[in-house]
């Protein structure tokens, strides 16, 4: 009897085990492969993220405007203000020429003192003299004719009375006689203005002074009037100065007329001189916040001279300016609405504050009103600078430290 046939072990029973174990792991395969490419693709966009990031990060530093910052120095509350003065004289006027001709002789020069009516020059006009001659001829033809006229007419009026003649032929010969008077009048009237300008050709000094320009020579041909030449003599009166001086509206209130300031000159060292506040002009500037004052000096010296520049200083009360503090000259900017300087803020910010200033020391000027102790001011500023601009501070400089720069 024929023995059953075992099964085939290796066909059908351990032979089929790595078939059933390869499909698990060729997905986990693909799995750790999709892993993989999303971790690349992940970090590929994540790697662009943060390179834009760096990049914008570079362009904002590269953007922002490195700037060096100073802190005012406070100058107290001072009782004397220090300003620049323009000296003038108390009168001055240019000469021209009332006649036209060629410059006969000139009698005074630069730095000659004259006197009010003083002949300075004398001008030759040969056509005016015989205008002159040609008006006094007719004139004396005109009287000829009014004498002429006024005896017919006396005769004509005899004659109507006795009825000789007819009242038309009478009213004529009077009339002619009116028409000759008015003759005489106008010939008389141009003998006058031929003689007024005749009288021209002699300049005179219009008041008391000294000559401090002479733009003329003899044999120059001289035109009559203002616009159509240089002036022959410029004259001034030095006897008494006046001095304009620009407050700042700090110190406004401070200015009343009659009080008096110390003038100092560079050119007179050791000397010093007193002039009184006469007026002010009772309005400040809206450009730079100051207000006009004007000063008079006595002259009668002649030491002072008229352009000069002065220091001016002023006693004030106390307290009459408040506190003020003292920048560098290059913190100022120039905005249509007035003197500014840029501040830097907590948040590294620019902040543009409106300021005034009061004496001008040169490398430095002193801020009367706008800024505070503790205000970071940009040194330097450029033009293009506006508020809010952020900006890096590198530098933080002392007022010392700017002043020995």
């Amino acid at each position: 009897m024929d023995q059953p046939s075992k099964p085939d072990h290796t066909e059908h029973g351990l032979g089929s085990t790595p078939t059933r174990t390869a499909a698990p792991r060729a997905s986990r395969i693909g799995i750790a492969v999709g892993i993989l490419v999303l971790g690349g693709l992940i970090w590929s966009v994540y790697a662009h993220r943060h390179a834009a990031a760096e990049l914008s990060r570079a362009t904002e530093a590269q953007a922002l405007i490195n700037v060096a910052t100073t802190r005012p120095e406070s100058l107290g509350t001072a009782s004397e203000l220090v300003l620049p003065g323009n000296m003038q004289a108390n009168y001055q006027a240019p000469i021209y020429a009332r006649t036209s001709g060629y410059l006969k002789r000139w009698l005074v020069d630069i730095g000659t003192p004259v006197k009010k009516g003083q002949l300075l020059a004398e001008i030759e006009s040969p056509e005016v003299d015989e205008q002159l001659r040609q008006a006094e001829a007719s004139l004396a033809t005109a009287l000829a004719n009014q004498r002429i006229a006024d005896v017919t007419a006396e005769r004509w009026r005899h004659l109507r009375e006795s009825d000789s003649v007819s009242k038309q032929e009478a009213d004529e010969k009077i009339s002619a006689a009116e028409a000759s008077d008015a003759q005489v009048q106008a010939a008389r009237a141009n003998v006058g203005r031929l003689r007024e300008l005749t009288g021209f050709e002699r300049i005179v000094a219009p008041f008391t002074g000294v000559i401090t320009a002479r733009e003329t020579d003899i044999g120059q041909l001289i035109n009559a009037g203002s616009g159509t030449g240089p002036e022959l003599f410029r004259i001034a009166d030095m006897s008494r100065l006046r001095l304009y001086v620009r407050v700042p509206q700090n110190y406004a209130a401070a200015m009343r007329p009659g009080i008096s300031a110390e003038l100092r000159f560079p050119d007179r060292p050791r000397k010093t001189y007193t002039a009184t506040l006469e007026t002010t002009s009772s309005a400040i500037d809206p450009v730079t916040r100051t207000l006009m004052v004007e000063l008079f000096v006595d002259n009668r010296k002649g030491e002072l001279l008229p352009g000069a520049y002065t220091e001016v200083h002023f006693q004030l009360p106390p307290g009459a300016g408040g506190e003020s503090f003292e920048l560098p000259a290059n913190v100022l900017l120039f905005r249509g609405d007035g003197l500014h300087v840029a501040t830097v803020d907590a948040r590294d910010r620019v902040v543009m504050k409106p300021v005034t200033i009061g004496r001008d020391f040169g490398s430095a000027i002193e801020i009367v009103t706008g800024v505070g102790a503790n205000d970071d001011v940009i040194l330097s500023p450029p033009d293009s600078l506006t508020d809010g601009a952020a900006v890096r501070v590198v530098k933080h400089a002392g007022p010392r430290e700017v002043a020995q720069s």
